[in-house]
């Protein structure tokens, strides 16, 4: 069975403050040009997307850098539904190269006004223990792991700690043993947008 942890991408989505919106527009037609194709104007930061290390920290990897064994690996939910702040005793049971999915049910928010003012953040001992594990990856249900001035994303991606931002879905992996795909655009760039599956 598979899950898909994937936001649609579309032309309404919420953006980071301050960034702007993505533009996606059909440009032919079928009937006109015989084949339908896309154009798409975004930045990186939208929709479910990943971080690669170059995103805080100079001279990391771009996304098209990143060898693909980063991108597979066991999958461990940690549901923190009600917290306020993520710290490191959630990571009991995780090792090096899990996929690990935080679920805060603020997914159920990615729509709303609100999604970038309120949403809970993991603790700076949290992306500590997970650099110590070397996990390959954390993955969101929120719009980022933390705030200004963004000490979590400085410890996870000078790790060589992959994010991902924006996912969905992360209630039906409850109770659930599961491996995660979790596939970049190969851009040279920060940060890309990433399909997410989950493999039960």
């Amino acid at each position: 069975m598979y899950i898909d942890l994937t936001q649609t991408f579309g032309p309404v989505m919420p953006v980071y403050p301050g960034d702007p919106a993505p533009e996606l527009k059909q440009i032919t037609t079928i009937e006109k040009d015989g084949f339908t194709d896309h154009q798409l104007n975004t930045a990186m930061h939208v929709g479910t997307h990943m971080d690669a290390p170059w995103h805080m920290i100079a001279g990391g990897k771009r996304i098209s850098e990143i060898s693909p064994e980063k991108f597979f690996g066991r999958g461990i939910l940690i549901d923190v539904r009600g917290r306020d702040q993520i710290g490191p005793e959630l990571l009991a049971g995780a090792q090096a190269g899990d996929m690990v999915l935080v679920l805060t049910g603020f997914g159920a928010k990615f729509h709303k006004a609100d999604y970038y003012d309120t949403y809970p953040e993991l603790t700076v001992e949290f992306a500590q223990k997970a650099a110590e594990l070397q996990v390959n990856l954390i993955g969101l249900d929120t719009p980022s792991p933390d705030r200004t001035p963004f000490a979590v994303h400085k410890i996870l991606l000078g790790a060589g700690i992959l994010i991902v931002e924006n996912l969905t879905n992360l209630e039906q992996l409850l109770n659930q043993k599961f491996e995660v795909v979790a596939l970049p655009a190969k851009l040279e760039t920060d940060a890309a947008p990433t399909r997410v599956i989950a493999m039960l």
